[in-house]
C-alpha cells in the first residue's frame, strides 16, 4: 500500500510501529467482515433494484399513468360538477332570476322616492336651518359675546394670569431648584455607596488579577493544551486514521478478491462442469434414452399386435377343430382389404368371431 511506502514523520515511527499490529488485527477481525457484509448488501441492493424494484416501479408508474390518473381526473370532474350543481348553480339561478330583478326594482323605487319625496323635504329643511342660523342664532351669539367678553376677562382671565405669574411660577422655580439639588445629592450618595466601590474593585483588583491570570496561567496552559492536541493529532490520530483508512481499503480489496475467487470457483467447479455435463453427457444420454424408448415402444407395440393376432388365430383354429365352422357365416367379401393390395378372396382369411357361440346342452 502507498501508506506503508511513505516515510512516517519524525518522532512517530515507534508509535506507528506500536499501533500498526493491533490495527491490522482489528482490520482482519472486524473491518474485513464488515466490508464483506457491506459489499454483499450493496450487491443484494443492486440486484433487488434491478430485478424487482425497478420493474415494479415501472409497472406502478404505468398503472398510475394509464389507470389511476384518468380515473382520478374523471372522478374529480364528476365531483366538481356535482358540487357546482348543488352549491353554485342554484344560487346563481336564484340571483339572476329572483334577487337581481327584486334589487333593481327596489333601487328604482328608492331613486324615485328620493327624487320625488326626500329631496324636496331635505331642501326645505336646509333652507329652514340656514334661515334660523342667519336670523336667530348669529345675532344671539354676537350679543352674548359683546356682553360676556369683558365680564369673563375681568372675573376669570386676569386673576388666573396673576396667580400663574406671581405665585405658581416662583413656587415651581423654587421647587425645581430644590429638587435638582436633592437629586444631585442623592446621585452623589448613590455613586459613593454603590458605584465607586465596585469600580475601584474592578479597576484595581479584578482587572489586574484577570490580566495576570490570563498572561501567566491561561495563555501558557492554552498553548500547552494546543501543543499537546497538535502532537496527539499529528502523532496518534493522523497515523491511526491513515491506518484505519488503509485497513478499510485493504478489506475492500480482500473482499473483492474473495468475491472474485468465489465467483471463479463457482464458475470453474460448478457452473462450467455442470454445463459441460449437460451438453456432453446429459443431452446425448437423453437423446439415446429417448431413441431407445421410442424403439422399445414401437417394438413392444408390434410384438403386442403380433401376439394378439396369433392368440386370436389360435382361438379360431381351436374353435374350428372342436366345433367346426359356425352356422350362418356370412360370405366373404371380395373387396380389397384396408392396407392390402390383394382382394379379400384371393387370400382366404379365417373368420374371427368376436366371441365363440355357446354350446347348447340337451
Amino acid at each position: 500500500m502507498e501508506l506503508e511506502k511513505t516515510p512516517p514523520p519524525r518522532g512517530e515511527g515507534c508509535l506507528v510501529g506500536f499501533v500498526r499490529i493491533p490495527v491490522k488485527i482489528v482490520a482482519v477481525l472486524v473491518v474485513l467482515p464488515v466490508r464483506v457484509l457491506w459489499d454483499l448488501l450493496v450487491a443484494f441492493g443492486r440486484t433487488l433494484h434491478r430485478r424487482i424494484l425497478g420493474p415494479v416501479g415501472q409497472g406502478l408508474r404505468w398503472f398510475h399513468a394509464r389507470a389511476v390518473r384518468p380515473v382520478s381526473r374523471g372522478l374529480g370532474l364528476v365531483v366538481v360538477v356535482l358540487l357546482k350543481l348543488v352549491f353554485v348553480w342554484p344560487w346563481i339561478g336564484l340571483w339572476r332570476c329572483a334577487l337581481a330583478p327584486i334589487g333593481q326594482g327596489l333601487a328604482w323605487l328608492g331613486r324615485a322616492t328620493l327624487s320625488h319625496v326626500l329631496a324636496p323635504l331635505g331642501r326645505g329643511l336646509a333652507r329652514l336651518g340656514r334661515a334660523g342660523v342667519t336670523h336667530l342664532w348669529d345675532p344671539l351669539v354676537r350679543s352674548l359675546l359683546l356682553v360676556g367678553r369683558p365680564l369673563v376677562t375681568a372675573l376669570v382671565v386676569w386673576p388666573s394670569v396673576a396667580l400663574w405669574r406671581y405665585v405658581l411660577v416662583p413656587v415651581a422655580h423654587g421647587l425645581a431648584l430644590a429638587g435638582r439639588g436633592l437629586a444631585v445629592a442623592i446621585g452623589w450618595l448613590c455613586k459613593a455607596l454603590f458605584v465607586w466601590p465596585w469600580v475601584a474593585l474592578w479597576r484595581y483588583l479584578l482587572v489586574p488579577l484577570a490580566t495576570a491570570g490570563h498572561r501567566y496561567l491561561l495563555r501558557p496552559l492554552g498553548r500547552a493544551v494546543v501543543k499537546a492536541a497538535r502532537g496527539l493529532h499529528a502523532h496518534l490520530l493522523t497515523p491511526l486514521g491513515h491506518l484505519l483508512v488503509g485497513a478499510w481499503h485493504l478489506a475492500g480489496r480482500v473482499s473483492r478478491a474473495l468475491g472474485r475467487g468465489v465467483r471463479w470457483w463457482w464458475r470453474g467447479c460448478v457452473a462450467r462442469p455442470a454445463a459441460w455435463a449437460y451438453r456432453r453427457v446429459a443431452t446425448p444420454v437423453g437423446h439415446a434414452v429417448r431413441e431407445v424408448w421410442r424403439t422399445a415402444r414401437a417394438t413392444a407395440r408390434e410384438v403386442g399386435a403380433a401376439t394378439r393376432t396369433a392368440v386370436r388365430e389360435a382361438r379360431v383354429e381351436v374353435w374350428r377343430a372342436l366345433f367346426g365352422e359356425p352356422e350362418g357365416e356370412p360370405a366373404r367379401s371380395r373387396a380389397r382389404t384396408l392396407g392390402s393390395t390383394t382382394a379379400a378372396g384371393n387370400t382366404p382369411a379365417p373368420a374371427v368371431p368376436t366371441s365363440p357361440p355357446r354350446e347348447t346342452r340337451g
